[in-house]
C-alpha cells in the first residue's frame, strides 16, 4: 500500500508531546518487538517504537518495554509463547523492514499467546520519507483488527499557537500523535475556530487580519488561500457540512448573530435563524440533515436542533445552566459539548436517546473547544492548566485521558481531521 505524502508551508517551532495520564483498567498488554533491520545505515523513523507509543497512547493497550522482554523474535519459528505467558502478555508484534529501490517494506505479524496462533499477517511499502506514516497505518490496522474499532493514529490534527504576549498567531498541523507539527498560517492577529473539509484536503478558520473577523478556506498540500465569508457585521464558526458541499457559518450583519448556510458551488447564502437571541457555533449532524447549535434564546447558553428543511428548533441540553459548543460522534449517537459544573467549565457526553449526561473531565477549571475523533472514541479539547493554555483528550467513557502541552507558548482551538484515504 502507497500512502499519499502531505506537503506544507513551513516547520513551526514546536511539537505537542503526549502524556498518558489515565488508561482504561481494562488495557491489553501488548508487546511490540523492535523490528528488524539489515540496512548498513539506521533507519530515519523507529517504526516499532511508533507504534508501540500509538497503542499506548490510546489507553486502550498496556505496552510493554523493550528491556523488559526476554527475547525479541524476528520470525515466527522463533517465538517462544511461554516467554510471552511468563510476561502476561496477550499480543505479540514482530515485523521487519526492507529497502527497496524505491522507498521501504513492512511486514509484520501479531500473534495471540493464549491460542499460540498468529491471527494477523500484512506488508506496507512506502517512500522514503512516509516511514511514520507506515508505522500509524500499522498501528491503525492492529487496533481495529484487536479492538474492532478503527483507528485514528494516521489522522492529523489542527490547533491554533500563540507566544505569552498575544503578538503572533499560528494555525498549525500535526500528526495525531503531535508529530511533525507545520505551520498552515500566521498573522499577528487572533485565528480562531478551525474546521476541516470532510476530504481532509482544505481547513477553514476565521481571521481577524483584515481588521475583523472574515473566514478563509486553505488548501493544505498547496497553502492557496481563498476568502470565502466576508459579509458585514461578524462572520464567524464555519462549518462544513459531511458531503461538504455546504458551510454552516455565523453572521451578524443585521443584529444579533443567527446560522447561515452557503452553497458552496454557487456561493449563495441562507438565513437559517432569525431570532432575538444569540445564536451561534453551528456543528452538522451526522446525516447532514440537522445543525445543532448554540442559542441564548431561553436565557443561558443551551445547545438547539435545526431542521436544515423545516428550519423548526427544538431544544436538546436541559442539565445546567450553560452546555455550549457541540460537536456530534460520527455513529450519530452523542453528542460532546462543554458543560459547566458549579463555576468549572467541563467536557460532557450526551446520550441523544436515553438524554444521559456524563461529565468527562473534572482535572482543571476551564475546559473548551471539543472536537471528536472521527471515530468517536476520544475526545480532544482545549484546557486551562496553571497559567497556560494546553490540549488535553478524553475517551468517550471517560476512562482514557492523555495531555498534549507544547513546548512554546499556549494551545488552543483543536480540530480532529476525518479518516484520511
Amino acid at each position: 500500500m502507497m500512502l499519499c505524502c502531505w506537503l506544507m508551508a513551513s516547520i513551526a517551532q514546536a511539537e505537542l508531546v503526549i502524556e498518558v495520564t489515565q488508561g482504561k483498567q481494562s488495557a491489553i498488554p501488548v508487546a511490540v518487538v523492535p523490528f528488524q533491520w539489515l540496512g548498513s545505515q539506521p533507519l530515519p523513523e523507529d517504526i516499532s517504537g511508533i507504534i508501540t507509543n500509538d497503542l499506548a497512547s490510546s489507553g486502550y493497550f498496556r505496552t510493554l518495554p523493550a528491556a523488559n522482554m526476554i527475547t525479541q523474535p524476528h520470525e515466527l519459528k522463533d517465538v517462544i509463547y511461554s516467554d510471552w505467558s511468563r510476561l502476561r502478555q496477550d499480543f505479540v508484534v514482530i515485523g521487519r523492514v526492507e529497502l527497496l529501490p524505491q522507498g521501504y517494506a513492512v511486514e509484520f505479524h501479531v500473534l495471540d499467546v493464549h491460542q499460540q496462533i498468529e491471527i494477523m499477517r500484512h506488508r506496507v511499502k512506502g517512500s522514503g520519507g512516509q516511514l511514520r506514516d507506515l508505522a500509524h497505518y500499522i498501528s491503525d490496522y492492529i487496533f481495529k483488527k484487536l479492538t474492532g474499532v478503527p483507528g485514528v493514529f494516521s489522522t492529523k490534527l489542527i490547533y491554533v499557537t500563540t507566544n505569552r504576549e498575544r503578538t503572533k498567531f499560528n494555525l498549525n498541523y500535526a500528526d495525531a500523535d503531535g508529530a511533525r507539527e507545520q505551520l498552515i498560517f500566521t498573522s499577528r492577529q487572533p485565528i480562531i475556530s478551525p474546521a476541516w473539509s470532510p476530504d481532509a484536503k482544505k481547513v477553514a478558520y476565521v481571521s481577524f487580519e483584515n481588521g475583523r473577523s472574515e473566514i478563509f478556506f486553505q488548501e493544505l498540500a498547496t497553502g492557496k488561500r481563498e476568502k470565502v465569508v466576508s459579509f458585514d457585521g461578524s462572520n464567524s464558526a464555519p462549518a462544513f457540512s459531511p458531503d461538504g458541499t455546504h458551510l454552516a457559518f455565523v453572521l451578524s450583519k443585521l443584529g444579533n448573530p443567527d446560522i447561515y448556510v452557503m452553497d458552496l458551488a454557487s456561493r449563495q447564502v441562507q438565513r437559517m435563524t432569525t431570532h432575538y437571541g444569540i445564536d451561534t457555533e453551528p456543528q452538522w449532524s451526522a446525516d447532514g440533515r440537522s445543525i445543532y447549535f448554540t442559542s441564548s434564546r431561553a436565557g443561558g447558553p443551551q445547545v438547539y436542533k435545526l431542521d436544515t428543511n423545516t428550519k423548526a428548533v427544538t431544544r436538546v441540553t436541559y442539565e445546567g445552566d450553560y452546555n455550549a459548543r457541540a460537536r456530534m460522534t460520527a455513529d450519530g449517537r452523542k453528542l460532546v459539548y462543554v458543560h459547566r459544573n458549579s463555576d468549572r467549565f467541563h467536557i460532557a457526553s450526551h446520550d441523544l436517546e436515553s438524554g444521559l449526561v456524563h461529565i468527562l473531565t473534572s482535572e482543571t477549571e476551564l475546559d473548551e473547544s471539543p472536537s471528536v475523533a472521527p471515530n468517536g472514541s476520544m475526545v480532544i479539547y482545549a484546557a486551562r492548566e496553571a497559567d497556560r493554555s494546553i490540549l488535553a483528550a478524553v475517551s468517550v467513557d471517560g476512562e482514557v485521558k492523555f495531555r498534549l502541552p507544547s513546548r512554546y507558548g499556549d494551545v488552543r482551538e483543536p480540530a480532529w481531521s476525518p479518516l484520511l484515504k
